[in-house]
């Protein structure tokens, strides 16, 4: 039923109608027999209070009530102002039915009443169109109120889908950052512990040559600490979060020197023509690099890797291979299953296995389409 019927206010008007009635039939002395038009008065305007509960049934009965005294009192009951008015009323609320189907029947239902109350007396034969029209009028008006109620309801329903759905792009972008924030951690404390590492070995021997590792130490940490704060950022809202640029394969010199000052030596190799990609495609290829070589300086010991880029026509290719050791590679965080979602979220592949001669290779195809470049 309509949102405007369900309120209070209307219950309100409903009572109104039944005391109104009531006060009509006594103060009436054309109203008899009293027996039977007072208890009638409350049956043809009390019902529509459970029009809630029984929006055809409610208004059906009003109707029916007021076709049954019309017969029992010998009188047009639609002659006075209150029956008039609940008669509004009973089609308004059978009009408001959520099922239009049900909204005619009711509508049908009150057009039979009115037209068994003007054969039961032909002189009010004359009055049968302007009566016909109000019952119209009314049913009009409750299928107004019934399409916004309808229309209410949808709105409010594609509002919680819309909070929905926006409650759940800040669950994925938080698990994004979470992401982010194990490659920048995993890599830079990699990276800072080797040359913590190199320097403490040569602090003893050569102090002099134990500076270059630990200001590669301080120049990782304040990287690391500028990106981890851009992200802590992102997560709390902050307005300078756009200050640093996402990284990307522009970075890719960066990130292969600092692995090499962390003692791992590292190949790269391109080819193809070099063309813009999207930021998204673009961090995710840098991630995939930087979470493959962290993974060779945790893990693969006395190792060489190297780093190939080839762009294709429809397809950028990443291929990380090293000749260590191999180990368990996921390091029980993000890493490979944060490598895999990434991808992923682009339409592509990844495989990350060991090598037949030995060593670990991870091999990544995104694709550069249009939705993506």
């Amino acid at each position: 039923m309509g949102s405007l019927l369900a309120r209070r206010w209307v219950d309100a008007v409903v009572v109104v109608l039944a005391v109104a009635a009531q006060i009509e039939v006594w103060s009436d002395p054309h109203q008899v027999p009293r027996l039977v038009t007072a208890p009638a008065a409350l049956l043809w305007t009390l019902p529509l209070l459970l029009r809630g509960r029984f929006p055809l049934g409610a208004p059906a009965l009003v109707f029916a009530i007021l076709g049954l005294e019309s017969f029992l009192s010998g009188h047009v009951v639609t002659e006075g102002q209150v029956n008039a008015f609940a008669l509004i009323a009973a089609f308004c609320v059978s009009g408001t039915h959520i099922n239009p189907r049900r909204a005619l029947v009711g509508g049908a239902i009150g057009y039979a009443a009115l037209a068994a109350i003007v054969l039961n007396d032909v002189p009010s034969s004359e009055n049968a169109v302007p009566i016909f029209l109000i019952g119209a009028a009314g049913w009009a008006v409750g299928r107004a109120l019934a399409e916004r109620g309808r229309r209410a309801a949808e709105l409010e329903q594609r509002a919680r889908h819309l909070e929905q759905a926006h409650e759940a792009a800040a669950l994925t972008e938080r698990a994004r950052i979470a992401s982010e924030l194990h490659d920048v951690v995993a890599h830079s404390v990699s990276v800072m512990t080797i040359q913590a590492g190199a320097a403490r070995l040569l602090l003893d021997d050569d102090p002099e040559k134990a500076r270059q590792p630990l200001i590669a130490v301080e120049e990782t940490g304040h990287q690391a600490l500028a990106e981890m704060r851009r992200l802590l950022g992102v997560l709390r809202g902050s307005d300078d979060t756009t200050l640093t640029p996402q990284p990307g394969l522009a970075q890719l010199d960066v990130l292969v020197e600092q692995t090499r000052a962390a003692g791992l030596p590292v190949d790269v190799t391109s080819d193809g023509q070099p063309r813009p990609l999207s930021p998204g495609i673009d961090l995710t290829a840098f991630r995939i690099v930087q979470e493959a070589l962290t993974n060779v300086l945790k893990h693969g010991g006395a190792a060489r890797a190297r780093v190939s880029v080839r762009y294709r026509a429809d397809t950028l290719e990443l291929e990380v291979t090293n000749s260590g050791r191999v180990a368990h590679a996921d390091g029980g965080g993000y890493g490979l299953l944060g490598m895999r979602q990434r991808v992923a979220l682009y339409g592509g592949a990844l495989d990350a296995e060991p090598r037949p001669e030995g060593g670990f290779e991870v091999r990544a195809r995104l694709p550069i389409t249009a939705e993506n470049a």
